[in-house]
C-alpha cells in the first residue's frame, strides 16, 4: 500500500489550501446564501476547473493575463455549450471544432496547454447536461465567482514559478562554464571545473525537461529563455571537449586567449542578468577577435606549421565565443533589456505563432493528432450519453475528459485506472454518504476535507487514488445539491465506463502508438534532413557548392515537431515510455548535427580548389549523413540514398586524403567533433526503434 501514498510537494499543498478555500466557500455562498442551484453547479465547478485542472506558470502577471483569458475563454465556451445542448446533432457538430481549437492551441506554450482541460469543462458541463438559454446568466454568474476567487487565491498563494527556476539553474550553469574556461586560461588541467559545469549542465536540462512543457511560451522573452537553455548546453559540451586539453590552453594564440576570455565574461553577464543585475555589457568586444579568428582560420597552414592541437585549440575557442555572444543577446532578451528588431511585440508575436501553426499543420505533428483524438472522443462521449439515455451524462464526458489526458499507447490503462478509482471512490464515498445520512451539516464538513485531498493528489500520487479522491468530493457535492444518497455514485460508475470505453476505442483508432511512435518518426526526420545539410555546409566550406545550403529551414522545422511531440511523451502516463535518457541522448544528436552544420554553413571559405583532401572531406560528411540515415530507417522507414541530393558532382571518385594542416583541417575538426559520438547513439537508437514497435494492447 505504501505506493499508494501520496509524495510531499510544496506546490501541490499550496494548490490544495487554495483550492479548500475557494471551492467549498464558493459552493456555499452560491448554494445556500443566494440559492441558485445552476449558479452553485457551475462556481463548483468552475473552482476546481480554476484552481485544480489549470496549473499556470511565471510570474503574478503572467498568472493573472492566462487566468483572465481563461474565464474569457471558459464563459464563450460555455455559452456554446449551453446553446448547442437541446438538439444532439448540433452538440456533436460543434464539439468536434471546438474541442479541437481549444487542445490545438495549447500549442501557444505551457499555459494555453495547461488552460485546456480546464476551459473543456467550461464546455462539456453545460454541453452535456440538460439547459435552456435562460440559465446562462446563472452559469455565467458561478463561473465568474469562482474564476474571480480563484485567480485571487492563485495570486496570494503562489510558489516560486518554474521559469524563476530555470532562470536560477542558467545562471548557475553559465557561472560554472565561465569558472572552467577560466581554469583553462590559467594553464592548469581544468577537469575539476568542466565536471563541475556539465554537472550544473545537467541539471539546467533535467529541470527543463522534467516537466510536461517547457515553461516558455510565445512572449519574445519566454522564447528567448527557451533558446538560452539550448545555448548553454552547446556551450558545455564545447567546453568540455576544450577541457579534454589537460594543459589548458596557455599556448593558444593571443586572439584564441582573448575569445576564450571575452566568453568567460560574457558567461558571468549572462549569471548576474538571470540573477536581477541589469548592467551592460558591449558586445562588439567580439566583433574584432572574431574578424581576427576568422582571418586566422582563412590562413590556417598558409603561414606556418599547423598542428591539430593548434586547429582544436582555434575551433572551440571561435565556436565557444559565437555560441556564447548568441546566448548572451537571448539572456538580454530574456530579461527585457534588448530593444525590438521586430517592428512591434504584437507583430512579432503573431508571426511567431503562425510560424508554430504552420509548422505543426500535418498529421505528423503530436499536437494535430491529440487535437483530433480529443474532438472526436468527447464528440462521441456526447453523442453516446445522449442517445442511449445515460443519465447525467455529463459523467460520460467527464470520463472521457479525464481518460484522455493520456495517449492511445496508454489508454487502456488509464481507463482501466480510472473505472477503478472510480469505483473505489464511490465506494468510499457511498459508504460515507450511508453513514451520514441526511445530515447536511456531515456533508459540509466534509466537503473541504474531499476537496483538499482530491486537490493535493494529482501529480502525487497513482492516478486511481486522484480519480477515487475526485470522486469523492463530486459525491458530496451532488447530495449536497440534490440528496440522492447512494444511487449516484452507482450511476457515475455506469457512465464513466462508458465515457472510458468510448474514448479507449476512438483513441485507438487515431493514435494506435501513442507519442513514442511520433517521437521515433519526428526523430528519424531530424537525422535524415540533418544529414542532408551536414553535406550541404560541408560542401560550401570546402568551396565545392556554389551556393549556400537551403536545408537550415528543414531542420529547424523538424526539430520544432520534435520538441512538441517529445513534451507529448514525457507527459505520457502509460507503460510503455521510452526511457528519457535515451531520448534526450538522440535529442542533443539532432542538436549537435544542426548546429554543426550552421556553423560550418556559415563560413566564407577560402580557395582550396587544389586541394584534394576537400573532396574525402565531402565524403566524410556523406558517411555521417548516411549514418544519420540509417538511424532514421531504423527509427522510421527512409528512402535508400536520400543524402544524394545534397552531394556536388565530382566526376571520378577521389582516393581519400586526410588533411593534415590548414583551413581543411579546420573544416574537419567539425566532422570529428560530430562523429565522434556516433557510436553513443547505438543504444538509444535501438531502444527507441524496440519501443515503437511494441503493440499497443501489451
Amino acid at each position: 500500500m505504501a505506493s499508494l501514498r501520496p509524495v510531499w510537494s510544496k506546490p501541490a499543498a499550496l494548490r490544495a489550501v487554495r483550492a479548500t478555500l475557494v471551492v467549498p466557500g464558493m459552493f456555499a455562498l452560491t448554494d445556500r446564501v443566494i440559492g441558485d442551484l445552476q449558479m452553485a453547479t457551475f462556481a463548483a465547478f468552475g473552482g476546481f476547473a480554476t484552481l485544480v485542472l489549470a496549473s499556470f506558470t511565471g510570474s503574478r502577471i503572467h498568472k493573472l493575463v492566462a487566468h483572465t483569458l481563461l474565464g474569457v475563454v471558459g464563459s464563450v465556451l460555455l455559452i456554446i455549450g449551453t446553446a448547442v445542448t437541446s438538439n444532439t446533432a448540433l452538440t456533436v457538430v460543434v464539439t468536434v471544432p471546438v474541442v479541437f481549437c481549444v487542445l490545438f492551441g495549447g500549442i501557444a506554450g505551457p499555459n494555453a496547454a495547461s488552460g485546456a482541460t480546464a476551459a473543456l469543462l467550461a464546455y462539456v458541463l453545460p454541453a452535456a447536461s440538460p439547459g435552456t438559454l435562460s440559465m446562462i446568466p446563472s452559469r455565467l454568474e458561478g463561473w465568474w465567482l469562482a474564476t474571480g476567487a480563484g485567480t485571487l487565491a492563485v495570486l496570494a498563494l503562489a510558489p516560486r514559478a518554474e521559469s524563476d527556476r530555470l532562470r536560477l539553474a542558467a545562471s548557475d550553469t553559465a557561472a560554472a562554464l565561465a569558472v572552467a574556461l577560466d581554469a583553462a586560461l590559467s594553464g592548469k588541467d581544468p577537469k575539476p571545473e568542466v565536471d563541475a559545469a556539465f554537472e550544473a549542465k545537467h541539471q539546467l536540462v533535467l529541470l527543463f525537461s522534467s516537466t510536461p512543457f517547457r515553461p516558455t511560451g510565445l512572449a519574445r522573452a519566454d522564447q528567448a529563455l527557451d533558446d538560452l537553455v539550448e545555448s548553454l548546453e552547446w556551450s558545455s559540451l564545447l567546453v568540455v571537449d576544450l577541457g579534454r586539453e589537460r594543459t589548458g590552453v596557455g599556448d593558444a594564440s593571443e586572439v584564441n586567449k582573448e575569445l576564450i576570455g571575452l566568453s568567460a565574461d560574457a558567461l558571468r553577464h549572462i549569471t548576474d542578468l538571470l540573477r536581477g543585475d541589469r548592467g551592460q555589457f558591449d558586445l562588439t568586444r567580439f566583433d574584432k577577435p572574431l574578424e581576427e579568428g576568422a582571418a586566422e582560420v582563412a590562413s590556417l597552414g598558409s603561414d606556418g606549421p599547423c598542428t591539430a592541437r593548434d586547429v582544436h585549440l582555434k575551433f572551440h575557442a571561435r565556436m565557444i565565443a559565437s555560441v556564447v555572444r548568441m546566448a548572451l543577446i537571448q539572456a538580454q532578451m530574456a530579461c527585457g533589456i534588448v530593444e525590438r528588431t521586430e517592428p512591434s511585440r504584437l507583430t512579432s508575436g503573431l508571426r511567431t505563432g503562425a510560424n508554430r501553426t504552420m509548422g505543426h499543420a500535418s498529421l505528423r505533428s503530436a499536437w494535430t493528432l491529440n487535437s483530433i483524438r480529443g474532438a472526436v472522443a468527447l464528440a462521441a462521449a456526447v453523442a453516446t450519453a445522449d442517445l442511449v439515455h445515460v443519465q447525467h451524462g455529463f459523467w460520460v464526458v467527464l470520463g472521457t475528459l479525464s481518460v484522455l489526458r493520456t495517449n492511445a499507447a496508454s489508454t487502456g490503462s488509464t481507463a482501466l485506472r480510472a473505472i477503478a478509482g472510480t469505483a473505489a471512490g464511490f465506494f468510499i464515498g457511498g459508504g460515507l454518504i450511508l453513514a451520514i445520512g441526511s445530515d447536511t451539516s456531515a456533508l459540509w464538513i466534509a466537503l473541504p476535507i474531499a476537496v483538499f485531498v482530491a486537490s493535493y493528489t494529482p501529480g502525487t500520487a497513482p492516478f486511481a487514488v486522484g480519480q477515487a479522491a475526485f470522486t469523492v468530493t463530486i459525491s458530496v457535492l451532488y447530495n449536497i445539491l440534490v440528496p440522492v444518497g447512494w444511487k449516484v455514485g452507482v450511476v457515475r460508475i455506469e457512465d464513466v465506463a462508458i465515457g472510458a470505453a468510448v474514448s479507449a476505442v476512438v483513441g485507438i483508432l487515431f493514435w494506435p502508438r501513442g507519442a513514442g511512435a511520433i517521437v521515433a518518426s519526428d526523430l528519424a526526420d531530424s537525422f535524415h534532413v540533418g544529414g542532408t545539410y551536414l553535406v550541404q555546409a560541408t560542401s560550401w566550406a570546402v568551396g565545392s557548392r556554389s551556393t549556400l545550403p537551403d536545408a537550415g529551414a528543414r531542420t529547424a522545422a523538424a526539430a520544432l515537431r520534435l520538441d512538441d511531440a517529445v513534451r507529448g511523451l514525457t507527459n505520457e502516463q502509460g507503460s510503455k515510455q521510452v526511457p528519457k535518457e535515451f531520448v534526450w541522448r538522440l535529442i542533443g544528436a539532432t542538436l549537435r548535427l544542426r548546429l554543426t552544420s550552421q556553423s560550418l554553413a556559415s563560413l566564407s571559405p577560402p580557395d582550396v580548389s587544389d586541394d584534394p583532401a576537400r573532396h574525402s572531406l565531402v565524403g566524410e560528411a556523406v558517411l555521417l549523413a548516411e549514418q544519420c540515415d540509417g538511424i532514421a530507417r531504423q527509427l522510421r522507414t527512409t528512402p535508400d540514398g536520400s543524402t544524394q541530393e545534397a552531394i556536388p558532382p565530382f566526376g571520378d571518385d577521389p582516393a581519400p586524403v586526410r588533411p593534415e594542416a590548414g583551413y581543411l583541417l579546420w573544416v574537419r575538426e567539425h566532422l570529428d567533433h560530430l562523429g565522434e559520438r556516433f557510436a553513443d547513439l547505438v543504444e538509444p537508437v535501438d531502444a527507441v526503434a524496440a519501443r515503437k514497435s511494441v503493440p499497443w494492447w501489451r
